[in-house]
This record gives structure tokens, sequence and C-alpha cells, in this order.
């Protein structure tokens, strides 16, 4: 069992999550300004948020942080490569990008690699680090396991379990399968319905090192008046 985690140690578990449709440029930048207070480790906003987050964040230690491929994953390799260039030139240091689902569950490995492969090798030249979405709600076990191997060989930092947009996000028991998957070179990362304090530290016990959340404020109160 993990040691009892610091409010600021949970903070630094969180990207601080801005992807609905509907937000306005003051939605971002008040977002902003809580992940800034508890020191999160990311904002991951939509791409066209990027410049103003990435010049909101300046000087701070929160990663501007975007999506690729969102939500859904079956955009063209090329289209996937161009939005991750551009956010890096936007001030993007992270990158989440969404694998070709259907070519997954159709068995398709070399193409899910290869399109992997494109974006990490986009975001690293970037100076970026690319965690990749598997949206676990989709696939069986055994495809959950093949596709965190298939981004680890293709140069993935982290493997994601989920966009939030599917029928269910993160479980404990696919972020364990996705620690177990890969190598202790890649992190996991947990996204998708947690809103409580609790439900942060049932995923960190089974191995994630970040979390995707939109309810960072409400957590990280919770964590000081647990923690």
């Amino acid at each position: 069992m993990l040691t009892k985690p610091t409010p600021a140690e949970i903070a630094r578990m969180l990207d601080h999550s801005m992807l609905q449709p509907w937000l306005t440029e003051d939605d971002i930048r008040r977002g902003c300004e809580v992940a800034i207070k508890y020191n999160t480790a990311a904002v991951c906003a939509r791409p066209c948020d990027m410049k103003l987050v990435a010049s909101l964040l300046k000087g701070t230690d929160v990663k501007p942080c975007t999506v690729i491929g969102f939500p859904h994953g079956a955009h063209l390799t090329c289209v996937k490569v161009y939005e991750a260039e551009q956010a890096v030139l936007d001030g993007c240091q992270e990158l989440d990008m969404v694998i070709n689902i259907g070519r997954m569950k159709a068995g398709d490995d070399a193409y899910v690699e290869n399109d992997i492969r494109a974006v990490a090798e986009a975001a690293h030249r970037g100076g970026a680090i690319l965690k990749v979405i598997i949206e676990t709600c989709c696939l069986t076990d055994a495809e959950k396991t093949r596709a965190c191997q298939l981004a680890e060989r293709a140069g993935a930092d982290f493997v994601k379990t989920s966009t939030g947009y599917g029928a269910h996000g993160a479980t404990p028991e696919d972020v364990a399968l996705m620690r177990a998957a890969v190598s202790d070179k890649v992190k996991v990362k947990a996204a998708g319905g947690m809103r409580t304090l609790d439900a942060i530290l049932a995923v960190r016990e089974a191995g994630a090192d970040r979390c995707g959340v939109s309810a960072t404020e409400a957590i990280m109160k919770e964590a000081f008046e647990r923690l």
C-alpha cells in the first residue's frame, strides 16, 4: 500500500481538464487560475486555446497540454501530426492523442503503432511529451494490453485510459492492467469520471501517475480537509 500523499502531491498528479466544446475564453482563464492556485501538473485544454493557456501558465510549473485526434481517434495520421506540430508551436508541452480505435479493434497493429509513432516523433521534436489515450471502454482486456504495448514501442511517454467522452472513464482495474502492460519507463494517466479524492486515491493505488479531472477545485478542497 502506498504512503498517504500530501495535498501538494495530489495536486501534482492532476491535469486540470477543460475540453468541453462550450467553454469560453473567460472559462479558460478561470480554469488556469485554479490550476496555478493549486500547482497542478498541467492544464489540458482544446487546441484552439493553446496560445492563451501557454501565455497564462508562463513562469509557473503548470504545463500547457492539449488533445490530438480527439475524441474519436479517427483523424488521418497526417492530420494528427499537423495538430501536434501546431500545438507545439503554440506553446504546448504535453500532448494527449487518441489511438485509432477501429483499427485497434480490427487487429491492425501496424497502423496503430505507426499512427502513434508519427505523433510521438512530432511531439518529441518539439520538446513535448506524448500521452496515448486507448479509450478503455471500447476495448477488451487483451486489446487494452496490446494497445499499451504498441504505444510503448512507438515512443509514448504515458498511456492514458480514456477521453472522458466514452461510455465510462477510468477504473482502478484498468489502471492496474495498463500499469502491468508497460515498463517503468512509461507512466499511466487515468481520466474520465473521477470527481472525488477517493477516486484519485483509488487509481493512484492501482498505479496511476496522473489523473485528468475537471473537478480539480473540489478534489483539492477535500485533500486539504482530509490529508
